[in-house]
């Protein structure tokens, strides 16, 4: 019965590993320890390529991988790492030059809308770097869980 929850269980793990992990690396690269990196999105390493690559690798170990679910959850995989590394990390991109090009239009000609004074968040994606470090530890959790599960 317990068996049946591999997976889930894996992808939780990884999820809570690779999102714990951010205030502790940010406060080794910036010297700041924020909690709010807990439930932030992008950074390092990669929740999203953690979870869902320990997800499709625990359900290939579980059910086969040549299973219909298996093929599902790698067709995930696939559209959640290009999602993370392409267009959610270039949409972060824009939002901080729209963000630059504002500040930059301020010194030219008078912005009265409040709407320029908003801050938008600008980490939204993952770098390939990121994205690879998450891939990793989803293998690892899933691996280790296992053969601690059996």
């Amino acid at each position: 019965m317990l068996k049946n929850y591999y997976p889930l269980v894996s992808f939780l793990i990884a999820l809570l590993i690779a999102q714990g992990a951010k205030p502790f690396i940010m406060l080794l690269k910036t010297g700041e320890f924020r909690l709010k990196y807990l439930i932030a999105s992008g950074g390092y390493p990669s929740s999203h390529s953690a979870s869902v690559v320990a997800l499709c690798l625990s359900i290939g170990l579980k059910d086969g991988f040549d299973s219909s679910i298996f093929a599902l959850s790698l067709g995930i995989v696939m559209i959640v790492l290009f999602d993370a590394v392409n267009v959610r990390y270039y949409s972060g991109r824009n939002i901080s030059l729209t963000q630059q090009l504002i500040e930059d239009l301020k010194y030219i000609i008078e912005m009265k809308d409040p709407i320029y004074d908003e801050k938008f968040k600008e980490v939204l994606g993952h770098t390939k770097l990121e994205a690879i470090t998450g891939i990793f530890l989803g293998i690892f959790v899933s691996i280790v869980l296992y053969f601690l599960w059996r």
